[in-house]
């Protein structure tokens, strides 16, 4: 594995290996494929959608089936293995208890002589979900879009995930069941994310979708992005860790290929401030790999974008972390809450070693759905109010209007907006 020091290496060196690819970057010729599906699933809606199902997916689809039915949610509670589905059912608890805590209140405040101006919290109507189904089931993705647009008080959730030979995992329309999800949709790629967006005659049409996948259904999410809102642009998952030299190796090792084997673009790397652990990782990674049903995979993964950084001190380690901004952030430290109000840009925190990324995948709480490619420079975690929208609201009495009528008017007036000045002068002369 790729170990660097940084006093061997110039600063803008270290730079150049943190920065993220662009999404055009990964796969530029993706761009016009997408454009073209989303194209035509607006113009025809479920006859597009069967289409390009068959072609990508090898799966023979009609408009009366893309519906899960009830006896397909009974099959699945058939098959499945009932501590499983405990897991999930607690899960789900934690995600839904920690989202509660999120949900803002509208508000009313008093100004002037009774004027009232304030805010209206306001839930969407009508969201969709995309659920990946590639290379791996995600009943955790379900959960964790499903619950906060629930506790958000959205009316109908969507969702849309590919069907692997016309059938969906049992564990994900049972992780559904549990969410509350309203309509499930067996399709999957840019076609999903187009027919949400724009509506087919079997598919209703939303107002934003969240969930992550592969770069076609991130580019089709960019592409419809507009017509509806989205949550973010998801890029390949991320994380790095910052690791003292009382790190316990095994765990760093354990935790750098949790990531790796997602995805071949995923992206590991540890900072330490010990060359000494920094050599045990790397042996440690290796060792590890060997074991993984996902090896492959992991191993590309680790190859491409893994990377160890021995940094000078502590400082210069949550500097790079800070410029990285990566997706999970892992504190390996003695006292990583004395650590925590130095970190600006991460979108989820896991301190000390008893608290690695899995737990924060599936069941302590916290969204999974996080920010990559480094946009939590500038991007949140998904939450509750990402379904949610706030509305302004101002009622003036009579007497405040006029009080505050010649500042409106010599505003309006400044930017040349004489109209805008009429309406308050018509009010203050009648």
């Amino acid at each position: 594995m790729k170990i660097i020091n940084t006093s061997e290496v110039g600063r803008a060196e270290v730079e150049k290996l943190l920065q993220k690819k662009s999404f055009d970057e990964i796969n530029f010729s993706a761009t016009e494929t997408v454009k073209k599906i989303v194209g035509d699933v607006r113009k025809f809606g479920d006859a597009a959608v069967i289409d390009y199902t068959k072609k990508f997916d090898g799966a023979e689809i009609s408009a009366e089936n893309f519906q899960v039915t009830a006896k397909e949610f009974s099959d699945a509670e058939k098959i499945a293995d009932i501590k499983i589905v405990e897991s999930l059912k607690r899960a789900a608890e934690n995600i839904f208890s920690y989202h509660r805590e999120q949900l803002p209140k509208s508000w009313l405040t008093y100004r002037g002589e009774n004027s009232i101006l304030g805010q209206s919290i306001i839930p969407l109507e009508k969201v969709g979900v995309y659920v990946p189904g590639g290379t791996a089931a995600y009943p955790s993705s379900v959960l964790m879009n499903v619950i906060p647009a629930k506790v958000a008080g959205v009316d109908e959730i969507i969702m849309c995930v590919p069907a692997k030979n016309g059938k969906i995992n049992p564990y994900v329309l049972i992780a559904a069941k549990i969410a509350g999800a309203d309509k499930i949709f067996k399709i999957g790629g840019a076609q999903a994310i187009a027919a949400m967006a724009f509506g087919t005659e079997t598919v209703p049409r939303v107002q934003k979708i969240t969930g992550p996948g592969n770069i076609f259904v991130t580019l089709a999410k960019k592409e419809v992005y507009g017509h509806c809102d989205i949550d973010m642009l998801a890029g390949p998952s991320e994380i790095l860790i910052l690791a003292d030299e009382n790190a316990n190796p095994v765990y760093a090792a354990a935790d750098m290929l949790s990531q790796a084997e997602h995805d071949p673009l995923a992206c590991s790397i540890l900072i330490t401030t010990s060359e000494k652990l920094a050599e045990k990782i790397s042996a440690e990674v290796e060792k590890q790999l060997e074991k993984l049903p996902r090896k492959e995979i992991a191993a590309t993964s680790i190859k491409n974008n893994g990377l160890i950084i021995v940094a000078k001190n502590l400082d210069e380690a949550v500097d790079f972390a800070n410029i990285s901004a990566p997706e999970h952030l892992e504190l390996l430290i003695d006292s990583p809450f004395h650590l925590l109000p130095k970190i600006k840009n991460a979108g989820a925190v896991f301190l000390g070693e008893n608290s690695p990324e899995p737990l924060g995948d599936y069941f302590a709480g916290p969204n999974h759905v996080l920010p990559t490619g480094g946009t939590a420079k500038f991007y949140s975690v998904l939450n509750v109010e990402t379904f949610l929208k706030r509305t302004s609201l101002i009622s003036y009495t009579r007497d405040d209007l006029l009080n505050s009528a010649e500042d409106i008017i010599r505003l309006a007036e400044a930017e040349g907006l004489h109209a805008h000045a009429n309406a308050i002068e018509i009010r203050q002369r009648s």
